[in-house]
């Protein structure tokens, strides 16, 4: 793969020596990918959101929202075929579109990770509280408290290694995913307020453009987190295969988890208790299932799965920040392993204070509903952009093959550009629909990315300053056949 990498990217400085633990396997990858859109936690947060905007529609908001965003994680399939990048759409998009593109990518992730440290903390918070008292689960103070000690508990799992993190999640998303299905399973049996319509699938219930705009928006906060598969793939066995499926698969299973909940929150709980944001929606659901003890099953499903994501984003973050520094575009203290642990331990560390800074600056903010509110539409337009253009660096840099067959016709160009066309287009909708804090957190941190990428032009970084090949991958040079077939064999193309 080293190789291979230096073929498909040239010009492109030297890794260090350090290398990072490749201890990961198939079944990790997909299970970190579940982990990373972390279902229950998603529809806690998100279903009154959603439910708000499209009421009954929201299984049709996740379908739809669904489709194309399996045709980002097959772009990151085949992108991972090429390159094996901690930084992800941070590398490929710089190298193939533009350095600054690459930048924006990896800034996107960054920033989107650290508001997912209030997002995602506090939640995970409230949910164990509940478990002992619903008044301390309404304190935000308490609530921040326990957050950041679920938070720093993860953050030492993240720093002691990938193979003790992959450990973790398999018992968090295990016990997770079994809870989901069973009292998914279960609630079609339950006494129902809605009967169950083939509509609630349809664009009936979306409330007209507005309303799908809005929900598609919502539902992209639902699905984000599985490319954690591809942060993971310079710790991943046969990472060209693994990481890709592990992503594809990700957004399979959780988009059956997502269908099935909702589905069954339509069918046994009324729209306007969903639409309130009144208490844990799957909670809720547990008690209509299980009176007492149901709910008390679906909240711990809902806390593993809160603390499973934050361990998960932790990931992303630092496994960017690894790679930014490595290419010159941060300060190198981020792109130093610990040298037992081999993993990133300062950029770790940064992470952990500055989210922590934003834990108590989040007391003096509002409500924890508040806060979730505005960060998960603020997340959601930071993801649609590096979404996006990782669909399009795919297109780009595969399109000598797409006329080759008509597989590759469809899984190299129609699907991730269906998938990057329609990540553009709810961020451009999105945008004159959202509140100003909204717009400031999503948009204008975004645009403060400028400031390191002028600076780090300036110091002369050797990524910024390179050239983008633009497509010209081996697949449009004069590499070696036996080279170009490593890479793409043509019958293993979208196989």
């Amino acid at each position: 793969m080293a190789q291979i990498a230096t073929e498909v990217f040239s010009g492109v400085p030297d890794a260090p020596e350090q290398k990072l633990d490749s201890s990961l396997g198939a079944l990790d990858s997909i299970v970190m990918g579940v982990a990373g859109s972390a279902p229950a936690f998603s529809i806690s947060s998100s279903a009154a959101a959603i439910v708000a905007v499209v009421g009954l529609g929201s299984p049709a908001a996740l379908l739809w929202c669904g489709i194309p965003m399996l045709g980002i994680a097959v772009a990151y399939r085949q992108l991972n075929k090429l390159s094996a990048e901690a930084g992800a759409a941070y590398a490929w998009v710089g190298r193939v579109l533009h350095p600054s593109l690459g930048f924006l990518c990896g800034w996107a992730l960054v920033v989107s990770a650290l508001l997912f440290m209030v997002s995602g903390s506090l939640p995970a918070g409230q949910v164990t509280l509940s478990l002992f008292s619903q008044h301390l689960s309404d304190e935000t103070g308490w609530v921040t408290a326990i957050g950041a000690v679920w938070f720093l508990v993860m953050a030492y799992f993240v720093a002691r290694g990938v193979r003790i993190t992959a450990n973790a999640q398999w018992i968090m998303s295990a016990i997770e995913v079994v809870l989901l299905i069973v009292f998914g399973v279960l609630a079609f049996t339950a006494h129902h307020v809605n009967s169950f319509s083939m509509s609630w699938l349809g664009f009936s219930h979306l409330g007209g453009f507005k309303g799908f705009v809005d929900g598609a928006l919502i539902a992209a906060f639902f699905y984000w987190g599985w490319d954690v598969a591809s942060n993971l793939s310079e710790e991943t066995a046969d990472n060209d295969k693994n990481s890709g499926w592990g992503g594809i698969f990700g957004v399979l299973i959780v988009f059956a988890l997502y269908e099935l909940m909702m589905i069954a929150l339509d069918m046994d709980i009324p729209q306007k208790t969903l639409s309130s944001g009144a208490g844990n929606v799957l909670e809720a659901l547990g008690n209509v299932v299980w009176s007492g003890a149901g709910g008390k099953l679906l909240i711990i499903a809902v806390m593993l799965s809160t603390i499973a994501t934050l361990e998960t984003t932790l990931i992303q973050v630092t496994r960017s920040l690894y790679a930014m520094a490595r290419e010159q575009t941060l300060p190198a203290r981020f792109g130093k392993l610990h040298e037992g642990w081999k993993t990133p331990v300062f950029a770790t560390g940064v992470v952990v204070v500055i989210a922590l800074a934003l834990f108590i600056s989040s007391n003096f903010v509002g409500s924890v509903g508040t806060i979730l509110t505005d960060s998960i539409d603020a997340i959601s337009l930071q993801i649609a952009v590096y979404y996006g253009l990782a669909g399009l660096c795919a297109v780009v840099a595969f399109r000598k093959q797409v006329l080759k067959s008509a597989t590759n016709v469809f899984f190299l160009g129609f699907y991730p550009l269906l998938g990057a066309v329609f990540m553009f287009w709810i961020f451009g909708e999105a945008i004159p629909n959202q509140t100003l804090i909204v717009n400031i957190m999503g948009i204008g941190l975004l645009l403060v990315g400028f400031i390191p990428i002028t600076w780090y032009y300036l110091q002369g970084s050797e990524f910024l300053h390179s050239r983008p090949t633009l497509g010209r991958t081996p697949l449009d040079t004069e590499l070696p056949k036996e080279l170009i077939d490593q890479i793409l064999p043509e019958h293993q193309v979208s196989d």
